[in-house]
């Protein structure tokens, strides 16, 4: 059986199971459509959460990133497990004991403003349809190479499943999809995982094998640093970027976590306000099988690929045209060629393909001493494709490679389907039934959120076409857009006494800030050569487009306590309001306020 088929099996089987469960549970109510009519087990939940959490970025792209950067790059493990710390103690039990369906409906009701609702729902809508940029390109990227179309009839295929499984089921049937889609993606991230820690270290624990050593008995890390230096890159395990880019970097992911919408929204599903903090310990739990592995994935699959390109070591030749070309080894490369993420190209005609970093003046002159040019030949390498060639590139079974293609789907179509849900609920729920039409009937509500969240569907499958960047880093803009805008005016309706005026101010500083930041160095509403800036020479200091986020949050408290402190206080019954979500007593059924 060739692989191609193996791939669509594989698929074919995955796409089957997630399209049966929504049939089966499909939402015949605004309660099951947005919170699964609050009745699932915190277990469940905790792994739907984490099929939710971990998106394209994680699965396709996160360890890319640390395989090219190293050490400087684990701010996206650091910061997106940090911030399910903060949701599980800070957000997540209080605003299930409020008891509304959505964040901007606790937006609304808290700030007593519909005002504040409406500047909530675009605030959600900015950062969701960022975020689902990054899920369609996951998409376009997965589904190019394992089902062999082309990047747009990949992005239409993904944009047809989800429509499936999500515009009936909505959350019930997103719950539970995504469920499977949990035990699909963990199973196709860690196996191969397994297999090549195996090969490299003999432990079968990648997390264990990171810190082992190769069989010639040097530690897997020394090698990798001794063999990335040689060829001109930075040292794999040192931090080398800026300090205080990195710092406000983990923490704009962090408080970006614990605003995201789509991921606050589960935990309205769960019957009990203890259950929702047991939910986000679950969570944890199932998102750090993934975490825990991802470093060693990135080690592992950067030291393989560089060996490929110097057989023999740093000091030995370059692997040869007609090796790429013949040996079965390196059948990988041609297969991700026709997909235009991987090219190379033998520039000084010797024959051989030396990967090198160029920019390096020593490595350059180093190369060309050697006989292997002073240019690196190794042109193209889109760092969203290695854990999709990981398996290839480590020679593992068919069933391997055509299992690690179902999880790739399998995260990005997931986060895809709660993203499009959080933002049909914020158009149907927040904006028609909660300020246009107050008397729509739940029959016309539930129509209104499907169609809502088909347009959404052809909206984000538009924007994956073009996107701003890798997966994680558009996902990282999302991030800093919900740590600008929502994360500080949750945490104020929460714990302080700011008033209505001070939260829009707030959430409108922060989105606005934020959102010019990015556009100046991504290009407006991220038009390829309309930036002013790039994140090489930022504006603001030596603050990124992707870590601005932290700056725009301070600003948003900062601007909602200067402006409520000048206007009005907030109303007795809100300040009791407040009081009694807060208040530890009640721990069990929530009250819908």
């Amino acid at each position: 059986m060739d692989q191609f088929t193996i791939n669509l099996l594989f698929v074919g089987a995955s796409f089957a199971l997630y399209i049966g469960i929504a049939i089966w549970a499909r939402a015949g109510s605004t309660s099951e459509f947005y919170a699964a009519g609050r009745g699932v087990h915190p277990v469940t939940n905790g792994m739907a959460t984490a099929a939710d959490w971990m998106s394209a970025a994680s699965f396709i792209s996160m360890a890319g990133l640390i395989a090219f950067v190293g050490y400087d790059n684990s701010t996206y493990l650091m910061g997106w497990t940090g911030g399910y710390v903060l949701l599980a103690l800070l957000l997540a039990p209080y605003l299930r004991k409020f008891g509304k369906y959505t964040v901007s409906e606790f937006i609304g009701d808290r700030f007593y403003s519909p005002t504040a609702r409406m500047v909530a729902v675009i605030c959600l809508i900015v950062a969701s349809v960022t975020y689902v940029i990054g899920q369609m390109t996951g998409v376009g990227v997965a589904f190019g190479r394992f089902l062999e179309v082309s990047n747009t009839t990949g992005l239409l295929i993904g944009a047809v499943v989800v429509f499936a499984y999500a515009v009936f089921g909505g959350m019930k049937g997103v719950t539970y999809t995504q469920v499977a889609q949990y035990c699909v993606l963990i199973l196709a991230y860690t196996i191969p995982a397994i297999f090549i820690s195996l090969q490299l270290t003999g432990n079968p624990v990648p997390a264990l094998g990171l810190f082992g050593s190769t069989d010639t008995g040097e530690p897997l890390l020394m090698k990798l640093d001794q063999i990335v230096t040689e060829l001109g890159f930075k040292e794999y395990t040192a931090h080398n970027g800026d300090t205080f880019n990195m710092v406000l970097f983990t923490l704009s992911l962090m408080i970006g976590t614990a605003g995201l919408p789509h991921v606050i929204m589960r935990f309205f599903t769960v019957p009990k306000v203890a259950d929702a903090r047991w939910s986000a310990g679950w969570a944890l739990v199932f998102i750090a099988l993934l975490y825990l592995t991802a470093p060693a994935v990135g080690a592992m699959a950067r030291l393989n690929i560089t060996e490929q390109f110097w057989p023999n070591g740093a000091s030995g030749e370059p692997v040869s045209t007609e090796t790429i070309e013949t040996d079965a080894d390196y059948d990988w490369m041609a297969t991700w060629q026709k997909t235009n993420m991987l090219n190379w190209e033998d520039k000084n005609g010797d024959g051989r393909i030396a990967y090198f970093n160029d920019q390096d003046p020593e490595t350059v002159a180093t190369m060309e001493a050697a006989g292997w040019g002073s240019e690196n030949e190794l042109t193209n390498f889109n760092q969203d494709i290695l854990v999709l060639a990981n398996p290839e590139i480590a020679n593992l079974p068919g069933w391997v490679i055509g299992l690690v293609a179902a999880g790739g789907l399998a995260a990005a179509l997931s986060t895809a389907a709660g993203l499009l849900l959080a933002i049909s609920s914020a158009v149907s729920h927040d904006l028609l039934k909660g300020q246009l039409t107050p008397h729509m009937s739940e029959k016309n509500e539930l129509m209104s959120a499907r169609i809502a969240m088909a347009v959404a569907i052809a909206v984000a499958t538009y924007l994956g076409l073009n996107p701003p960047g890798f997966a994680a880093q558009t996902v990282a803009l999302a991030f800093g857009l919900a740590a600008a805008s929502i994360f500080p005016v949750l945490m104020m309706g929460i714990f302080t006494k700011v008033n209505n005026k001070g939260a829009v101010a707030g959430m409108i500083t922060g989105l606005v800030v934020t959102l010019v930041y990015i556009f100046l160095h991504k290009g407006w509403f991220f038009i390829p050569g309309t930036n002013s800036f790039d994140d090489a020479d930022p504006l603001f200091l030596t603050v990124k487009s992707t870590s601005f986020g932290a700056v725009g949050a301070m600003l948003n408290f900062a601007v909602a306590f200067t402006v409520s402190k000048l206007t009005a206080p907030i109303p007795q019954h809100i300040e009791e309001l407040v009081e009694s979500v807060r208040v530890p007593r009640g721990a069990g059924t929530a009250v819908d306020h």
